[in-house]
């Protein structure tokens, strides 16, 4: 295989959409087998088979945080949205700011997803609605 092609197809099996070493969305139960409706990461990477690591938050359905923990506030850098759920997120504090929507899904690298005009939604949460 010619480099050029060798380049083309790693370019390809890394771009954006694919889940890397993230969960898949009907894979979000515990142990019981009761199902989790969203998990947050602090870990992400250029390279996607390197992201959703690091310490995890787990949300069970119905989970409201206008105010999320002290040691979460602004880390999430990965995200998976289970099935039938649906996670809304704000950049501040008390369910203020920039507002946006994850359906079901992996999000591996949330700096490719825009927050207004200039910024993204990497280390950018500060609360969070999980709609079963």
């Amino acid at each position: 295989m010619s480099p050029l092609l060798l380049a083309l197809a790693l370019a390809l099996a890394t771009a954006p959409g694919s889940r890397g070493a993230c969960p898949a969305s009907a894979d979000l139960k515990l142990e019981d087998g009761t199902r989790t409706c969203a998990k947050l990461y602090d870990k992400s990477d250029a390279y996607y088979d390197n992201c959703c690591a690091g310490a995890e938050l787990s949300l069970e359905p119905d989970t409201d945080l206008p105010y999320l923990p002290s040691s979460w506030a602004n880390k999430a850098s990965s995200l998976v949205v289970g099935q039938r759920c649906e996670l809304t997120v704000w950049s501040q504090k008390g369910k203020e700011g920039k507002t946006r929507k994850f359906s079901a899904g992996s999000y591996p690298r949330l700096e490719e997803y825009r927050r207004g005009l200039f910024g993204n939604w990497n280390n950018a949460i500060s609360a969070l609605y999980c709609n079963p």
